[in-house]
């Protein structure tokens, strides 16, 4: 049977329609090399890039320079290792999470805290220090540090009330708190709060900050952590306040240094 003039003209139609179909193909191909080309070019060139020096999982986008201790160092002690729980009052501090949900601090940033928290401590003169930690992690640390100024120290238990109560025969005063835990050392705390006493502290990610003058970020439930942070602070202390001591080693804070390794 013959085609009809209307069968022709639809058939007409559709073979338009294939051929605008291709060439619409055609240009949005075009379209898209041409942007990939520009992209291409905006990309730096990364064929001869050091991973070592542009990757550092664990700490600050930055690299600081001038640190008190190598960055590997503070990687090693664990300082920059915060918990699970985040609180409003530390989130500032925490750069990421890590893939085990354990938040990170930003690893440059505890530098400047430990060097501001040491020019905070030197205001101080050791015999108006009371230094208290309840936490075990934190013992080695702290007698060396208490030991080498002769600073007031409190650890397995402190007795709540000295600073409040002029009755008790251990009554005492204080210039400054000194805590390695807001939670672990709440009776300090409390304490200091009550007769308004400046307190210093080292706060982790769970801690909570109320009553705290000045905060020192970093993981307070390691032994290589607490011992890194005492040992600088031992170092910055005394040359802040010109005592002549010892030069102290980090192996006197924590336990077999030399062994350790970061934590990946």
């Amino acid at each position: 049977m013959a085609k009809t003039k209307k069968t022709d003209d639809v058939e007409t139609k559709a073979e338009v329609a294939v051929v605008e179909t291709k060439e619409d193909k055609k240009a949005k191909l075009a379209k898209l090399l041409e942007k990939a080309k520009k992209l291409e070019s905006s990309v730096e060139d990364v064929k001869d890039v050091d991973l070592k020096k542009k990757v550092k999982p664990e700490t600050a986008e930055d690299e600081k320079e001038n640190t008190l201790v190598p960055m590997e160092d503070y990687l090693k002690a664990s300082i920059h290792l915060g918990t699970r729980v985040i609180t409003p009052d530390m989130r500032q501090y925490v750069y990421r999470r890590r893939a085990d949900g354990l938040a990170v601090f930003n690893t440059a940033m505890l530098d400047d805290k430990i060097r501001s928290a040491a020019e905070y401590l030197s205001k101080f003169a050791p015999e108006n220090i009371i230094l208290v930690c309840k936490r075990e992690a934190g013992w080695k640390a702290v007698k060396k540090f208490a030991e080498t100024f002769n600073i007031r120290l409190f650890t397995k238990k402190y007795p709540a009330g000295i600073l409040t109560n002029t009755n008790l025969e251990n009554f005492t005063e204080a210039e400054l708190i000194f805590i390695c835990d807001p939670w672990l050392d709440k009776n300090a705390l409390e304490d200091a709060r009550r007769v308004h006493t400046p307190v210093l502290s080292v706060c982790d990610t769970n801690n909570f900050t109320r009553g705290i003058d000045h905060i020192v970020p970093g993981n307070n439930k390691s032994a290589k952590s607490l011992g890194m942070i005492f040992y600088l602070l031992t170092k910055l202390y005394a040359e802040n306040r010109k005592i002549k001591i010892e030069s102290p080693k980090i192996q006197e804070y924590v336990d077999d240094w030399d062994n350790l390794q970061a934590p990946k």
